[in-house]
Parts: C-alpha cells; structure tokens; sequence
C-alpha cells in the first residue's frame, strides 16, 4: 500500500466517509499476498516510498507475472530486474506500455503517471549522475538509470570517463558538482569513484562491474579498490548491482529533502 493511499484512507476515515472497521478490513488485507510460488511484501511501498522489485533470473515466466499481477493489482506499477529477453518480452506482452530495457535487463511498467510522490521525488532540483568508467559498464549503469526512472527521480548519463583518459571525466567538473548524489560504474582497476570522490561535496556511490581480465577476478579487483578508496565518505555496493546503487542514491536525496 502506498503511503498516499494511506493518507487519503486516513481522511476519509477523519471525515466519516469511512468507518474504523472498514478501515481496518483494508489494512488487513493489504501486508502480504500469497501466491503459488511467492509471498510478495505490499506494505514494502509503504515502508520504503516503493513497492517490492522483481527480481526475474531463476523464475519461471509463470512465477515473474503472477507477481507482476499482484503488484499491478495494488499498486499500478512495478520494476523488474535482470530479465532475460524471453521474460521481458513475456512481460511487455501481458503489459501493454512496459518499457524493456535490453541492456539493463529491466522491465519498467507504470498504469498512469510514474512517480514517487512519497519521497517528494517531483520536487528534486537537481539530477543524479551517472558515470561509467568504460563503454562496457554501460549495462549495470543503464540498470541504475532504468531503477531511478521507476522510482521518479531524474538522472543523467556520463559515459566513458575512465582514468585512462582523466581529462574526460574533468571536463564533467561543473555537472558532476550540481548532482544531488553520483554514482560511478567501473570495472577494471576501479579508481573511477575515488577520483570523482575528491571533486565532490555530494554522495558518491560505487559499483564495481565485472568487466575486465583474468586478474580482475570478475569485478573483485575493482571491489577492493573501492572499499579501500582514498576519497573520504565513497559508498561500495555489490559487484553489477546497478540497482543497489540507485536505491542507495534515492535513501541519500530523501534525506537531504
């Protein structure tokens, strides 16, 4: 249940239109749906500003939009994750206007407007960035940008900055210092986020990729360079996880509102 669907419950019961009892029925009903296969959490929206993510690998396309269902049954929209191409077009059958994102992996899907209004995400002046070392982190940074859009908040692409080449990502200086919160996406050797840690007064949230040679050890190498990083305050998420790093981006903004 979302939050303005609670307020709006809430007066109505304030104005008599709807008793206590009846309010309650609704309540009770709304915390956990059972179905074959899942228990999906509805008060998740309420909790956290957005309902529960699907996370597609190791489901079944039965599994994925039973879930879809429940969650476009309560809520109006949902976001799924790391979808093959059989599922997202799986989906985007059943929900005309999803919008599948082959890179990201992602299925976007909203009835009406695409908000948050409950973490005042309209009202957010400024971008998140997204910044990718090398053209070939594109996949976890378009992951992060396909979760911020479900979520409402704006955000904006830099792409192929790496320090191979640190003149690209200087150039971004102005931009990178007027985002409300940036997160860098590097495989390789990682140092990405350091460098844009030390040109920034705003959070700066790490995502090391898999991308790179036999001793990147498949983005662990990255990993502990950024855990060890020398710019004070840079977040690490887990290796490929885009959407760990947007919903990390969207707790920071609405702290800050």
């Amino acid at each position: 249940m979302m939050r303005a669907r609670v307020r709006a419950l809430l007066a109505e019961v304030a104005s008599g239109a709807v008793g206590v009892e009846d309010a309650l029925a609704r309540l009770d009903a709304e915390p956990i749906q059972t179905l074959a296969d899942a228990t999906v959490d509805h008060h998740r929206a309420l909790r956290s500003g957005y309902p529960e993510v699907v996370y597609a690998a190791g489901k079944s396309v039965e599994q994925l939009l039973d879930i879809c269902r429940a969650l476009d049954a309560r809520t109006g929209r949902f976001l799924v994750t790391r979808a093959s191409e059989h599922q997202r077009n799986a989906v985007t059958d059943a929900f005309p206007g999803a919008l599948a994102n082959r890179s990201a992996r992602t299925v976007r899907y909203a009835r009406g407007t695409m908000p948050n209004q409950e973490h005042g995400a309209a009202a957010h002046r400024r971008d998140v960035i997204v910044v990718t070392a090398g053209t070939s982190d594109l996949p976890v940074a378009e992951e992060a940008l396909e979760t911020l859009a479900a979520i409402g908040i704006p955000a904006q692409r830099i792409a192929d900055v790496g320090v191979a080449g640190i003149h690209r990502v200087m150039s971004h200086t102005e931009t990178l210092q007027r985002a409300a919160a940036v997160i860098v996406v590097a495989g390789m050797d990682g140092a990405l986020p350091s460098v844009i840690g030390g040109m920034v007064g705003v959070p700066v949230i790490a995502v090391p990729t898999s991308v790179g040679y036999g001793a990147s050890f498949g983005g662990l190498a990255a990993l502990l360079t950024m855990v060890n990083s020398c710019a004070a305050g840079v977040t690490v998420c887990n290796i490929d996880n885009g959407f760990g790093a947007a919903m990390a981006a969207a707790r920071c903004i609405t702290l800050q509102e």
